[in-house]
């Protein structure tokens, strides 16, 4: 039961904690990690395509293991010290790879900002949590970016590392969280992370794999319960759960767009540059502030079922106890 009291701990700390902005956080460290490796490696390696892919392989290793092995180190001293430290220290880490409550918080901000400050407010606002160039958009289109995020990050965000945790523990959360951040600041097709984020990119598309999917499932199995669209949600994510750039992204973008009746995606502008990206859902009626709202809803049913099959996985793996990790090395 260890692994799965741990999971269950980790989340309940998330959904009444979030991540406090003063409080040390694992992700700012991997993501200064990932910004002096960069920096470090594009000294090293030529800048040739070859050389910047090698450089963003060698970026892959260096932050992958630096993380895994001071995450692993951390908890490893924890236990041996006592092991009440040792529970504490494996809830913590757990705790800090999961982010239902701060990506619902997140979108609220952007909510709020549009009913009741303003355009200009609501762009500042969702420039937070997206990537695409807000300086133009309209009400429309923050509420869209907004209810993408909140979608895609639902896996990102909380089904992926749960799963990675519940099938190889904190240290199998941290390097999913590595993948995902380094994808997050190098993973960009653009002139300056084409060939240096490649290998970023690709691990990232193969980690999330699984998890978009299931995503996806849970989100059209926990819409009916909060009065939501499941049969909607059903059928665009078997029509359009495949018109993305992304291979993952476009499953629980698919699912939400069909559970809420909206149409998402579309053209968006990244770095100046007009992407232009089909839509997913049906354009049945205009997008609006409350929208965001129900999408954070269902990252929320989501995370809850998502944790509940988590449990459910540590449960099946490892039914007579474990030897936890820094016990077995």
């Amino acid at each position: 039961m260890m692994r799965a009291a741990i999971l269950v701990c980790a989340c309940l700390l998330d959904a009444f904690l979030g991540d406090p902005y003063r409080m040390p956080h694992i992700i700012r460290f991997i993501g200064s990690l990932i910004a002096w490796c960069e920096q470090t490696l594009r000294g090293i390696f030529p800048s040739t395509p070859y050389g910047e892919r090698a450089a963003g392989v060698a970026l892959v290793l260096v932050v992958t293991s630096v993380a895994c092995g001071c995450a692993w180190a951390v908890i490893r001293l924890a236990w041996a010290i006592a092991a009440p430290l040792g529970i504490a220290v494996e809830v913590f880490v757990c705790y800090q790879m999961v982010a239902a409550r701060q990506l619902g918080k997140e979108a609220m901000h952007v909510y709020h900002a549009l009913v009741d400050e303003g355009l200009e407010a609501a762009r500042r606002a969702v420039s937070m949590i997206v990537g695409r160039d807000t300086q133009a958009l309209d009400e429309a289109g923050v509420t869209r970016a907004a209810v993408e995020t909140v979608a895609e990050n639902a896996s990102d965000g909380m089904v992926a590392p749960l799963l990675f945790m519940a099938v190889g523990g904190p240290v199998a959360g941290v390097f999913y969280k590595a993948v995902n951040t380094m994808d997050s600041m190098v993973g960009y097709k653009n002139e300056r992370y084409r060939f240096f984020g490649t290998a970023a990119a690709h691990l990232d598309d193969v980690c999330n794999w699984l998890p978009a999917r299931l995503t996806a499932v849970l989100m059209c199995l926990v819409a009916p319960l909060i009065g939501l669209d499941g049969a909607g949600a059903w059928r665009i994510l078997k029509r359009d759960g495949k018109r993305h750039s992304s291979p993952n992204a476009g499953h629980p973008e698919a699912a939400c767009a069909g559970a809420l009746g909206v149409q998402l995606a579309g053209p968006a502008s990244y770095f100046g540059a007009v992407v232009d990206k089909p839509t997913i859902g049906d354009d049945l009626r205009t997008i609006e502030p409350k929208d965001i709202h129900a999408a954070i809803r269902l990252l929320y049913a989501t995370s809850v079922a998502a944790l509940v099959l988590s449990v459910g996985i540590a449960r099946v793996l490892y039914p007579f106890g474990e030897v936890m990790l820094h016990g077995a090395l």
